[in-house]
């Protein structure tokens, strides 16, 4: 029963993003013909019309898929209604920018401004009404967690995040017996399996796989590196390629072609801004503007990463590397406005333009940390095998206070999946990240722990 109401969920999800589209398409198109249609220099006629609202309608779609938009039942509400609003607000900006381009001259503004917060009300309707009726289908999963160490406890309190979502209710030990977990398995919805030893792992995920139970995998290096490889076969015998290389010549042709006119163009529309903080970080306390320090790049090679100064001189005065934690006391007022929207990291657009580091990649990281966390995982130089950069997959899924095995894994996700397209989504996604920065993990856990203490007190 619940594998037959699991198939009609993209069918739910596709049915409610086409209706979305289709009313946010409709009130463009009576804004155009309302307020712009006739006042254009020549008129179009109704096939001309109906062409900029599909446009309208695919660069709608465009970016919300970029941002996850459609993700109905997968990102939480609000990271869903974030997503739609920066979407809207890009979309709308393009859509007035269009118009005056085809009216040769700055259209008038206001029915622009008035269908972007009309679109919020609706947006904000649909994600309410959407997300309810969801989850009134389907309800949370109820599952069960397999375990082999204490790291579970880790991934417990994330999905703890999302009770609507998952409900976790029992928890199970690996060295239990094997016909014991399987009964377990059997009475929920689905089974965590997490850092247990490969040989049970298969033996489970197999179980699972033949009784049609949905399996949660914490995924180790190598399953990562397996993932990216391509599908081969020799003759008859089906294979995985690794080539386990990064990019090839033509991904670094290109990619280097967008770094050069992406951080060329950006230090131009940039400059106001970059001046403004220069002249608040000296005036904040007298102090050297920007801050240089030994990073590592590609095929571990050193460069010097250039930012806006935002801790006090000489934080580290013993010389000891010690990353910086989202409350140090080191950080001045004025830095702590630049780290929170990003705006420290905008001299690194000198570090691309020649060519220590790229738009997109792993955040460099210092030579004495790495061989610190080298020692704990030797692959962490894994993620050297592309540039550094100036965003990454790792900063705009994770948080502030990602570990540094989690942040490992995503960059090693983005090098095994890379396309010209993840980079250009991961560009818009930190926007968002800039403009609604994420919870940590130990604000998460404090949420967790203040929401099951309220439960207590109104139980009592």
């Amino acid at each position: 029963m619940a594998i037959r109401k699991d198939r009609y969920k993209r069918i739910i999800s596709f049915a409610s993003a086409v209706m979305l589209l289709c009313i946010l398409t409709g009130l463009f198109g009576a804004v155009w013909y309302e307020f712009y249609s006739e006042e254009i220099i020549l008129p179009f006629y109704r096939r001309g019309n109906w062409t900029l609202i599909a446009i309208y309608m695919m660069l709608t779609a465009v970016f919300f898929r970029a941002y996850g938009g459609f993700k109905l039942g997968y990102l939480k509400k609000t990271d869903m209604l974030y997503s739609q609003l920066i979407s809207m607000v890009c979309v709308n900006t393009i859509a007035y920018f269009m118009i005056s381009l085809i009216g040769r001259d700055f259209m008038a503004f206001t029915p622009v401004l008035n269908l972007t917060f009309t679109d919020f009300g609706v947006i904000a309707i649909w994600t309410v009404l959407s997300g309810k009726i969801y989850f009134l289908i389907y309800p949370p999963r109820k599952l069960i967690i397999l375990y082999g160490s204490g790291q579970a406890g880790a991934l417990v309190m994330k999905m703890s995040q999302r009770v609507d979502k998952y409900m976790i209710c029992e928890s199970v030990s690996v060295c239990e017996p094997s016909e014991k977990i399987k009964d377990l398995i059997l009475k929920y919805e689905g089974v965590i399996i997490c850092d247990i030893p490969e040989s049970q792992r298969s033996e489970y995920i197999k179980f699972c796989f033949e009784k049609s139970v949905r399996a949660y995998i914490a995924p180790n290096v190598s399953d990562i590196i397996i993932r990216g490889g391509d599908n081969i076969r020799l003759f008859d015998t089906p294979l995985l390629l690794c080539r386990n290389y990064g990019l090839t010549f033509e991904q670094k042709f290109f990619k280097r072609i967008f770094d050069i006119l992406f951080s060329a163009i950006m230090l131009v529309l940039l400059s106001p801004l970059m001046i403004v903080s220069a002249v608040a970080v000296k005036s904040c306390d007298g102090g050297k503007i920007f801050y240089r320090q030994k990073r590592l790049t590609i095929d571990g090679k050193e460069f010097f990463v250039y930012k806006f100064r935002s801790m006090i001189e000489n934080a580290e005065k013993n010389g000891i590397p010690q990353l910086a934690s989202e409350y140090d006391k080191r950080i001045t007022p004025t830095g702590r406005f630049l780290r929170k929207f990003r705006i420290d990291e905008l001299p690194q657009l000198f570090n691309i333009l020649k060519g220590d580091m790229s738009v997109v990649g792993p955040r460099p990281e210092r030579p004495e940390l790495t061989e610190q966390y080298k020692k704990e995982m030797p692959e962490f130089e894994f993620r050297l095998k592309v540039k550094a950069g100036l965003t990454g997959y790792a900063q705009v899924t994770g948080v502030y206070d990602t570990s540094p095995v989690d942040k490992l894994k995503m960059d090693l996700m983005y090098i095994e999946n890379y396309s010209f397209f993840m980079d250009l989504q991961i560009i818009l996604m930190t926007i968002k990240t800039m403009l609604f920065p994420p919870q940590t993990n130990e604000e998460t856990a404090e949420n967790i722990i203040k929401k099951s203490r309220n439960k207590k007190e109104n139980n009592r």
